[in-house]
């Protein structure tokens, strides 16, 4: 079977891959690759460095407001 990624094997999938998607697609499929590897990198990176621990969140108390004056009672008209 030999090497899988030979320099004529390459050049085949080259040629299969701009018949294909055409010569406008190509670039477009590259940046997308690379930027997926890029992320798939930097996620792996993060995985195996510890993450620093979150802040603590702050509880507020709430005080209740003070009730309104008594007011003289309203008959319903």
């Amino acid at each position: 079977m030999g090497d899988l990624l030979q320099p004529w094997h390459l050049i085949v999938l080259a040629v299969v891959a701009f018949l294909v998607f055409g010569a406008k697609r190509l670039p477009e499929l590259g940046k997308g690759l690379g930027e997926g590897l890029k992320g798939f990198k930097e996620g792996i990176k993060g995985i195996s460095e510890p993450t620093p621990p979150a802040p603590t969140a702050v509880q507020h108390t709430v005080t209740p407001a003070p009730a309104p004056p008594a007011s003289t009672p309203v008959e319903p008209k």
